[in-house]
């Protein structure tokens, strides 16, 4: 696991796993991010719900949904720990609400948290907020570019927003020719609520 060198020692395993989980389910960095910022949990943690249910780790896994997955053989336990497994898990988790979903990509990340409307509706304007800080804290690290919501709800058949340009290297990975910084530019609301980030991580 890499090393981010300027965040503080408790925020690295969230911050790396969640590019990392974004990444392999190719998912927009910033969005597991702010998911996984908004979830806000601890490894061995366990929130009890009024419904009698608990939230579990470090992205507070519900027991009734990991009820669900027993049948592939996961259980509460490998999700409480600390290490990569649970934002992965949360990644494949938030792929499917925005693969199968209905809405605009927002409201299908929400399905995360919750699919009655007024809970969902609240999840997500915060992952939205939280989802424009971390764009721009990727963009001063990372080499990024930006995605349309067509290009991730529809698995990459979309195309990207006209500010990037996305480029094919030698490589055969997928990267972008930026204008400035996009911190560095005036964003219309459109745009700062719509413009999730993607990363590209170079293989060594």
């Amino acid at each position: 696991m890499f090393v981010i060198a300027d965040l503080p020692p408790a925020e690295q395993e969230r911050v790396v796993c969640s590019i990392i989980a974004a990444v392999k389910y190719e998912l927009p960095a910033n969005i597991v991010l702010a998911v996984a910022g908004q979830e806000g949990g601890k490894p061995g943690q366990w929130m009890k719900n009024k419904n009698g249910t608990y939230d579990v780790g470090p992205m507070q896994f519900n027991t009734g949904y990991l009820a669900d997955l027993s049948k592939y053989g996961i259980i509460a336990q490998d999700v409480e720990k600390s290490g990569c497994y649970s934002y992965e898990l949360a990644a494949w988790r938030i792929r499917s609400h925005v693969l199968s979903d209905k809405g605009d990509l927002w409201t299908r990340v929400a399905n995360y948290h919750s699919r009655t409307p007024q809970h969902n509706a609240i999840y997500r304007q915060k992952i939205m907020q939280r989802a424009i800080k971390w764009a721009d804290w990727l963009d001063e690290r990372f080499s990024t570019y930006n995605v349309s919501q067509e290009a991730v709800t529809n698995n990459g058949k979309g195309t990207a927003i006209p500010e990037s340009k996305a480029i094919s290297t030698a490589e055969g990975k997928t990267q972008a020719s930026l204008q400035e910084p996009t911190s560095n530019r005036a964003r219309s609301p459109a745009q700062t609520s719509y413009t999730p980030r993607t990363i590209t991580v170079k293989q060594q």
